[in-house]
């Protein structure tokens, strides 16, 4: 399972003294172990683990934008070090090109159709955000 290698890579960051990947990992690992203890009595999936990275991702994203406006350069590296780790384990997203050619091949082109439509065949391997914002722009 994905999570088995990211508990390999926290664990071999602590070896090598990677405090960046290290504090990426084990934020995850901790996510994970929140949803696999929520007390749904479903066992988290390699589906969930993606979902987790990539909101995660996002979330480190939006932080480091925040230090960079406010001129906290080294806060920001470090953040970028942490997105870089966890990204080897995000599955590759489709390009805006690639999005478009999918939402051109579909009759209904209505935004809750394609969103419907992404979310049931693309799910976790298409910004949902991106996807939304294409599908505006095409008609």
């Amino acid at each position: 399972m994905l999570i088995d290698e990211i508990k390999k890579a926290n664990i071999q960051a602590m070896k090598d003294h990677d405090a960046d990947a290290r504090a990426a990992y084990s934020m995850v690992v901790s996510r994970y172990q929140a949803l696999l203890t929520s007390g749904k009595g479903v066992t988290p999936t390699d589906k969930d683990v993606v979902a987790i990275l990539i909101k995660f991702s996002k979330e480190l994203e939006e932080e480091k934008q925040g230090y960079v406006a406010a001129g906290r350069t080294e806060a920001a590296e470090s953040l970028t070090r942490q997105i870089e780790a966890i990204a080897k384990y995000l599955p590759k997203l489709l390009s805006e090109e690639e999005i478009k050619a999918i939402i051109m091949g579909l009759e209904d082109r209505s935004i809750p159709a394609v969103m419907k439509h992404f979310k049931a065949n693309y799910d976790g391997k298409a910004d949902m955000g991106l996807v939304s914002k294409i599908a505006r722009s095409v008609k």
